[in-house]
């Protein structure tokens, strides 16, 4: 029962954390085309604030914790494919870690990035998320 219980949590605060990591760069796409100090700025600062601090920081960690309490009981830690999907989970919490800077660099009006880069960046967790889920659910090697 234990284990029903930790995947469960842990698929939610996936999905929570997921949520928040393909929102906030989105915002920072409206952010980049607008002017420091503006009206829509500030409100875009507290947006972004907000979303990191109140739903992406708590389900990363609640991400992180319950994922790696799964790995002990299952045992999955010896298996390959894990070894894989924890590469992709520690690469995407390196663009968490990009996202916060760049949440303190908007909030500085220190942002010299494009709304182009942000949009691509965008796709950055996509694709990761992609690649975690068929290693866990594929389980290849």
């Amino acid at each position: 029962m234990l284990y029903l219980w930790l995947k469960a949590l842990h698929i939610v605060a996936v999905i929570a954390w997921m949520a928040g990591m393909l929102y906030l760069p989105r915002l920072f796409v409206y952010h980049a085309d607008v002017p420091a100090g503006s009206a829509r700025s500030e409100m875009l600062k507290v947006m972004e604030r907000r979303l990191l601090k109140a739903i992406i920081n708590p389900a990363m960690i609640a991400a992180w914790l319950l994922g790696l309490a799964l790995a002990w009981t299952t045992g999955f830690y010896a298996d390959p494919w894990f070894w894989a999907k924890f590469s992709l989970v520690f690469l995407l919490s390196g663009v968490h870690g990009h996202l916060a800077k760049t949440v303190r660099l908007f909030a500085q009006d220190r942002n010299t990035r494009s709304a182009r880069y942000y949009r691509i960046l965008n796709e950055v967790p996509t694709v990761l998320m992609i690649g975690i889920v068929i290693l866990v659910v594929l389980k290849p090697f």
